[in-house]
């Protein structure tokens, strides 16, 4: 690809790039570039939100460059107050290496083994002494560290900030320094460490590094970020028959954004789904290609084509008809009842026939039976209704 092809995949899916000239100057010099993400193991159960940062690794790994996966076995054990309203509990060694070991083992799913560097931020903060810390803690000032909105609003309001989580930001800054760093790449929440970066090393006087910054991940209701709290995940380590489902629960619109940020189908070839899309192919069969290619990401492909005859097998004799309708119903109060679902999407003459379809077990969501003739339905829900053996439609609520 020309370099130009290479910074739109680059960008792709991505918040902000500071500064994109300079990354384009980078990737114009023709130089094998140290592209750095760390990662404190604090908690090592991943889900698919999580991998969007590695699939940003992965594709610079695509396109020759060097790629470190830095652990923060020391950063991790000061706790990173990124986004906290109150102190962070910091974990023991034990802890961190324990989870360390557990991120090594799934990586690998997405990155190549042969081609990745993984460093651990203990081999240059081992060896410092007090002296070094306080001379690396003049480099930054108090002003500039409460300018962080999370330590502002902390200040503002009367709670605890500890002096160690002044250290952080700078802790990991340096890393960058003593790998070299050219880019680094973070999560939205990560920018003002990120930056702590670019100081750093041009106070050390090396050229400073590009800071790309990826969004957080919407779970499952296209609204909140993903989490395993709120229910809205995507497990890697899921089963691919719950994978596939999960995936294919998606509204159509946040289906695209899952594209941006988890494929890594070219540019082109996503602009060539959405035409297809956009002249009459429907959603659902582009949301297949979506399931299929993560569920071979993180099981194989063999799994992710039975995944996805399974799905089929949930609905009439084995298979979703080829021509069942799609349609947007418009929730006017945020949320509306199946039985109103039903009629206004012509799969049953009123609610009355609805309520009774219900009753009798007859409905379906993506091959879930229905059983409460009360069910509220959220705005951003998307799915195939069944309606008995023979009526279905793909509905998303708006």
């Amino acid at each position: 690809m020309s370099v130009q092809e290479n910074l739109e995949l680059i960008c792709r899916g991505t918040e902000e790039v500071i500064k994109l000239d300079e990354l384009k100057q980078k990737l114009d010099s023709g130089k094998k570039l140290k592209i750095k993400a760390g990662f404190d193991p604090t908690a090592p159960d991943l889900h698919v939100g999580h991998t969007v940062l590695i699939n940003k690794m992965r594709q610079f790994q695509d396109l020759g460059h060097e790629v470190i996966f830095l652990i923060g076995d020391f950063t991790g054990m000061i706790g990173d107050p990124s986004g906290k309203s109150s102190t962070r509990k910091a974990l023991t060694r034990e802890q961190v290496l324990d989870n360390a070991k557990t991120y090594q083992q799934q990586i690998y799913k997405i990155l190549d083994k042969d081609k990745t560097t993984i460093a651990f931020n203990s081999q240059w903060f081992n060896t410092m002494t007090a002296a070094d810390m306080i001379e690396l803690s003049a480099q930054y000032n108090v002003a500039r560290m409460l300018e962080r909105d999370d330590f502002n609003k902390r200040y503002k309001s009367g709670q605890s900030i500890a002096v160690h989580e002044f250290m952080y930001p700078l802790v990991q800054g340096y890393d960058s320094v003593a790998l070299k760093a050219d880019v680094e790449l973070g999560g939205t929440d990560q920018k003002f460490n990120l930056l702590v970066g670019r100081h750093l090393q041009a106070q050390a006087g090396q050229e400073p590094q590009v800071v790309i910054t990826v969004p957080l991940l919407e779970g499952l209701d296209g609204v909140q970020k993903m989490s395993k709290s709120l229910g809205n995940y995507i497990g890697i380590d899921e089963k691919p028959d719950v994978m596939f489902g999960k995936i294919m629960s998606i509204s159509d619109e946040l289906m695209w954004r899952y594209f941006d940020l988890l494929s890594f189908r070219s540019n082109r070839d996503l602009a060539a789904l959405k035409q297809a899309v956009a002249n009459g192919k429907n959603p659902r069969d582009a949301k297949f290609e979506l399931a299929l290619e993560i569920i071979a990401r993180f099981h194989d492909q063999q799994a992710a084509e039975t995944a996805l005859a399974n799905f089929k097998a949930q609905f009439q004799k084995g298979a979703i008809p080829e021509d069942i309708p799609v349609m947007e119903l418009n929730a006017e109060s945020g949320e509306m009842g199946i039985a109103h679902i039903l009629k206004n999407a012509g799969l049953c003459p009123s609610t009355s026939e609805a309520i009774r379809m219900v009753n009798q077990g007859a409905v379906k969501i993506d091959g879930e039976k229905i059983t409460d003739p009360k069910k509220m339905m959220a705005a951003g829900t998307q799915g195939v209704f069944q309606v008995g053996k023979r009526k279905f439609a793909d509905i998303s609520l708006k």
